[in-house]
């Protein structure tokens, strides 16, 4: 299958490097354009309507994300090329968007090029890029809605509805407020870093709550947390400490 795609980004050699990279690497993606500035971003995708766009998110005057919010809709799929900025990383994490860090790892870009292959062709707008401009604009934290894929689809959750997440090799299952269980193929230190500013603690090696949704600390038989949903979740002897002065703080 040919994906048609397209590079945006203010750095000629950047766009040059990509484009060796793609045609070495991911012959099935055919470059259709290339766009130095978000307003000749604009006039090309709507020209070449691609399915497959590589968006800088640091360009001057406007950036990428005030780029895709001038747009309003969103029938592509977006893997970001950016130098490391923790704060647009962690919201395009969130929201389960990929992304290459310059300079570009070649595993990388064939991994994201594949994510991207499995939902393109589907003929429905991409949730994740309006959902991660809702988490760039929504000021209350607690509003964040955490995009969990799957193979068929990919689940929106606040922040308040996930009571805890229990680790499963390299799998993570996040336990709902209303008794859903949801099972997401990434290991559960990407969660302990993605959540950690939203109020979650890590106090177990398997495990990660929701501080919010701790009834009480539990001594009988060993230390343990009793969370809203019932369920009781161990803490280890080595985060007992950081554990009990995280509670402290809410």
């Amino acid at each position: 299958m040919q994906i048609d795609a397209v590079l945006i980004d203010d750095e000629p050699n950047n766009i040059n490097n990509l484009s060796v990279l793609l045609g070495k690497h991911c012959p099935a993606v055919q470059l259709v354009g290339t766009a130095l500035s978000a307003p000749e971003a604009r006039e090309l995708l709507k020209r070449t309507s691609p399915a497959l766009v590589f968006l800088d998110i640091q360009m001057p005057g406007e950036d990428g994300f005030s780029l895709l919010r001038s747009l309003g809709e969103y029938f592509f799929q977006v893997i970001f090329v950016t130098a490391f900025d923790h704060y647009a990383i962690q919201a395009v994490r969130f929201a389960a968007i990929d992304y290459l860090l310059k300079p570009i790892v070649v595993a990388d870009l064939k991994s994201a090029v594949a994510n991207a292959t499995r939902t393109i062709g589907q003929q429905q707008e991409n949730a994740e890029i309006r959902n991660l401009l809702n988490i760039l604009q929504e000021s209350n934290r607690l509003e964040h809605r955490l995009a969990l894929p799957g193979l068929r689809e990919t689940r929106f959750v606040t922040i308040d509805q996930v009571v805890r997440c229990e680790s499963a090799n390299n799998y993570t299952h996040l336990f709902l407020l209303n008794g859903e269980k949801v099972t997401v193929s990434r290991p559960i230190f990407e969660y302990t870093e993605m959540l950690s500013t939203y109020g979650f603690i890590r106090c177990h090696q398997s495990h990660l709550v929701n501080r919010r949704r701790v009834r009480s600390w539990i001594h009988d038989g060993g230390d343990g947390l009793l969370m809203e949903d019932g369920t009781v979740v161990p803490v280890s002897r080595a985060k007992k400490d950081q554990v009990r002065n995280s509670l402290a703080e809410i």
